[in-house]
């Protein structure tokens, strides 16, 4: 069984500092013993919808890039959360999940299928739909021995996605999140072991944490659970 490691943290708008937070978990990640690393959605930025929208990249562009670069450098599987991808419609993204091998190469791509829409009244609007194009296939990828079901965040609330997942082979079920605060105290971790029993397998979910900008904080509490439901690794509060 691979040692995997899910690394936390709090994207902001500035993409430098944002890379360096990110790569610099991996390293640690690595230096740990970690076969296999798992980022956050959207961890390359957090910030204003026309600056998601305009900044948006490719798989080679300088995010994806450098994790490549990374994975080989560290000999690693890596699951880079997920970026805002250049699409062909017009001022629109997907939400997109890919998977690096050792070898720096990129061997399988997820683009989110739910897309989160929500107004809180005591919370803030949040509008995925009126920047992001959803994807419209469920994707499995083989690493480190293991097939691995690729979901991003609010798809965690859809279980049909979970067992078309199992039912193509999938024995962990992964979950890049910016879950938000204020139903991740309420849902994050239930749902999470839920979708572990229902479907009998490992769940990874690595979320970002904490303060991003005035408009906007995640729930954080990142984990691994077992088939059983049981919570075998989590990350506290912070990076």
């Amino acid at each position: 069984m691979p040692t995997v490691a899910v690394a936390q943290v709090c994207a902001g708008a500035d993409r430098g500092a944002n890379l360096d937070q990110a790569a610099s978990l991996v390293r640690e990640a690595a230096d740990l013993g970690a076969h296999t690393v798992c980022l956050p959605e959207m961890w390359p930025f957090v910030g204003p919808d026309e600056d998601k929208v305009a900044g948006a990249e490719t798989l080679s562009g300088p995010s994806m890039s450098a994790m490549r670069e990374l994975a080989r450098t560290l000999g690693l599987w890596l699951f880079p959360g997920s970026f805002a991808e250049k699409s062909e419609v017009e001022d629109r993204v997907f939400n997109c999940s890919p998977v690096i091998n050792p070898e720096g190469a990129v061997v399988a791509v997820y683009r989110k299928i739910h897309l989160f829409d929500i107004h809180m009244d005591d919370g803030p609007t949040l509008l995925e739909t009126d920047t992001v194009v959803p994807g419209d296939q469920a994707v499995v990828a083989d690493a480190c021995g293991l097939t691995w079901g690729l979901t991003v965040c609010y798809d965690l609330r859809f279980p049909s996605l979970y067992k078309a997942l199992r039912d193509a082979g999938a024995h962990v079920l992964l979950v890049p999140a910016a879950f938000t605060a204020h139903t991740g105290k309420a849902h994050w971790e239930v749902l999470l072991r839920a979708r572990a029993i229902e479907q009998q397998c490992y769940v990874v979910a690595a979320d970002q944490w904490g303060r991003h900008n005035p408009r906007r904080e995640s729930h954080g509490q990142s984990m691994i659970v077992d088939p059983w439901g049981a919570v075998i690794a989590r990350v506290s509060d912070g990076p």
